[in-house]
């Protein structure tokens, strides 16, 4: 890769995700950066929609935000402690010269790092992070391993129970919202539609019951 002087480059989904897999082997690990990926880039697009982004402007706006979603776990399967991720990745990425922009969202995404989630971006990948985890793992359980399946008021019971998906932190989810001045609810069914309509790339397609 080249990098610009300013450590600002505009660097490639194809790069993003040539990063991501030579760093995570889990094929899982994988898959949630495609989930937030999924997710973060939907309210990209009704961002650029708000701000009235075309052309090139645009194309660059939603190559930063499905970059950084795919990249903020990268680090995670080689540094998965709370001193190292994602302090070891960011600082890969500083060295590649990846945008600021992204490494400041990718910092802040993790609360213990201290660093406020200060643009659009930002809020969007923590509000997607562990929501799209928990939207995955709604679906796993449905007979038929189905997104399509999962519906709104099925997630909320299942928020509740906190013996189903241990690992997600519901805080995060609710404070994610709030962040982003939306609706529980409706942050739910946004990213659960952007799921939908990307199943297949996820492998929650399902199958026959």
């Amino acid at each position: 890769m080249t990098t610009a002087s300013t450590g600002d480059a505009a660097y490639s989904r194809q790069q993003a995700w040539q990063l991501l897999t030579q760093w995570t082997q889990s094929e899982s690990l994988r898959k949630h950066a495609l989930a937030v990926e999924i997710c973060v880039l939907a309210y990209g697009h009704a961002e650029a929609g708000r701000l009235a982004l075309a052309g090139p402007e645009r194309d660059a706006f939603l190559n930063l935000y499905s970059t950084t979603a795919l990249l903020h776990d990268f680090d995670y399967e080689r540094h998965p402690t709370p001193e190292e991720h994602p302090f070891a990745g960011v600082r890969e990425l500083e060295r590649l010269g990846w945008p600021a922009e992204l490494r400041a969202a990718i910092l802040g995404h993790a609360q213990y790092s201290g660093v406020a989630r200060e643009t659009h971006l930002a809020r969007v990948l923590f509000a997607c992070d562990e929501l799209a985890g928990f939207l995955t793992a709604c679906a796993l359980v449905k007979p038929t391993r189905a997104i399509a399946d999962v519906e709104v008021p099925g997630v909320r019971k299942k928020m509740k129970d906190k013996a189903f998906a241990r690992g997600v932190n519901r805080a995060d989810i609710l404070q994610g919202a709030q962040e982003l001045g939306v609706d529980l609810d409706t942050h739910i069914a946004f990213c659960l539609h952007a799921l939908q309509q990307r199943a297949a790339e996820i492998d929650l397609q399902g199958s026959s019951a």
